[in-house]
Parts: C-alpha cells; sequence; structure tokens
C-alpha cells in the first residue's frame, strides 16, 4: 500500500488557485484565509510566490488577486489538449464564417466536459460559451455526444465521475437510449435545454486511435427576422465536414 505524503505549501497554492475560480471578481488574501479557514499568515507567502511565478496578477486598485492565463497556456502545452486545438481552430474560423453561427470544442474532464476552444461567428448577434466553461457531460448535447462514441468503459467512467460530483444518479436505462439514437443518426441535434432560441447540433471528433476525444458543436442561434445566413440543415453539413476534417488532421482513419 503506498505512503501518504503530505506537502502543505503544494495543497495550499492549489487550494487558492480553486478558491479564486469560485471568486472571478478576485479576492483578497484575508478574504482567501477566510474562506479556506486558514489564516492570512499561511497563505500571504503562497500567494506572492504564485504571483512572482506568474500563476497570480495583483490588482493596482484594489489588491485583489485574480488566476492569469499561464495556467491554460500550460495546460494545452502540457496535455493532448495542444494538437486538438491546433487541428480545431482552423476549421472552426470557416466554420463560424461559412455558417454565421458560433462553436466550440468540448472535451470531457473528470465528471464534466469543459470548452477548450471557442469560434464566434463575424455577425453581430451570436451566442457562444467561454473557453473554460464547464457543461453538463450526461445532459448536454456535446457530453452526450462524447458518451455516445465513447466505449463502454469509459463512459462509464465519466458517468460515475459525473454523479460523485454531483451527488446525483445518473439513469443507465435513459442514457443508453440516448446514446443508441445518437450513435445510429451520427450526431445530436436538439433545443438548448438552457437558452431560448438555440439548437444545440454536436458531431464527434475522432483521434488517430479512432477513439472519440471531443466534440464539436455549434449553438444554433435562430432570429426572429430569419436573417441567420444559412438554415439549420446547412448548419448541420457545414459542421459534419468541419469535424471529418479535424479528425482526418488528427490522424482518423474510418474503418
Amino acid at each position: 500500500m503506498k505512503g501518504t505524503y503530505a506537502a502543505p505549501a503544494i495543497e495550499k497554492a492549489f487550494e487558492v488557485i480553486e478558491l479564486l475560480v469560485r471568486w472571478p471578481q478576485g479576492a483578497l488574501v484575508s478574504e482567501m484565509a477566510a474562506d479556506l479557514g486558514r489564516t492570512v499568515g499561511e497563505l500571504f507567502r503562497i500567494v506572492v510566490v504564485m504571483e512572482q511565478l506568474g500563476y497570480l496578477q495583483k490588482s493596482q486598485t484594489t489588491d485583489r488577486y485574480t488566476v492569469t492565463y499561464k495556467l491554460l497556456d500550460l495546460a494545452y502545452r502540457a496535455t493532448p489538449s495542444q494538437d486538438l486545438v491546433r487541428a480545431a481552430l482552423p476549421e472552426m474560423q470557416v466554420l463560424a464564417m461559412e455558417a454565421g453561427q458560433s462553436c466550440h470544442l468540448v472535451v470531457p474532464n473528470g465528471g464534466r466536459g469543459i470548452v477548450i476552444a471557442r469560434e464566434e461567428q463575424p455577425g453581430t448577434r451570436g451566442f457562444a460559451l467561454k473557453v473554460g466553461a464547464h457543461i453538463d457531460i450526461v445532459r448536454s448535447c456535446s457530453g452526450q455526444v462524447i458518451l455516445a462514441f465513447s466505449n463502454d468503459q469509459r463512459c462509464e467512467q465519466i458517468v460515475r465521475a459525473a454523479e460523485s460530483e454531483r451527488g446525483i444518479e445518473v439513469d443507465r436505462a435513459w442514457l443508453t437510449e440516448r446514446k443508441e439514437a445518437i450513435r445510429a443518426a451520427g450526431f445530436d441535434l436538439r433545443q438548448s435545454p438552457i437558452t431560448y432560441g438555440v439548437t444545440d447540433i454536436s458531431f464527434p471528433v475522432f483521434g488517430f486511435d479512432r477513439e472519440v476525444i471531443a466534440a464539436l458543436t455549434i449553438p444554433f442561434l435562430e432570429l426572429i427576422d430569419g436573417s441567420q445566413k444559412v438554415h439549420i440543415d446547412a448548419a448541420r453539413d457545414l459542421l459534419h465536414s468541419a469535424t471529418m476534417r479535424v479528425s482526418d488532421r488528427l490522424g482518423y482513419q474510418p474503418d
């Protein structure tokens, strides 16, 4: 049995980062200490060193600390996300231009999905998720596409992580029915469960090992006056072609 090791400084550093996710406006060291149940003395040195290393930045006007983009940059360069984003972004740019709709790329992250890239449509009206946004991987369009094209073992692993993180039990019979329908169609298309006037369309992206690695999604915004650039069916076809080209860039070879 492996021993348990303690690294208090590292633990505190990650506690600070996770806390600041919940404080988008930033937090004072005193507020961090109160939130984490620690003393200001315990955290002050940690925060200053993290600022010196470029992981945190301090507002010159409010003295509040926020997380910098260095973490995001490291995540892209240290994980397969870098290759995926590099392959997907050119196609996403073309897709947004041709469809007149925004799009985003989602990968599984524990029991949730996370947006790792997005491209906004070039017009004045649109709908887009932010990079770093978390999605419900069990109930969202993107998440169900990832689950539908994952092998059984990986799907169950993701679902169990989602159950653990959210404290709920997923109806396996319902999920199996959804997955079978998506696999049969090759994609998913349905009204957004969150935003009026938006229809989510999502296709899987595959890697060289033929495993699904992401879902590319258009939150199709239908305008009241019908002035969107293309019909939803055309947007679906453009999205399908884009995901095929991204998969090809990643070395995917279909049967």
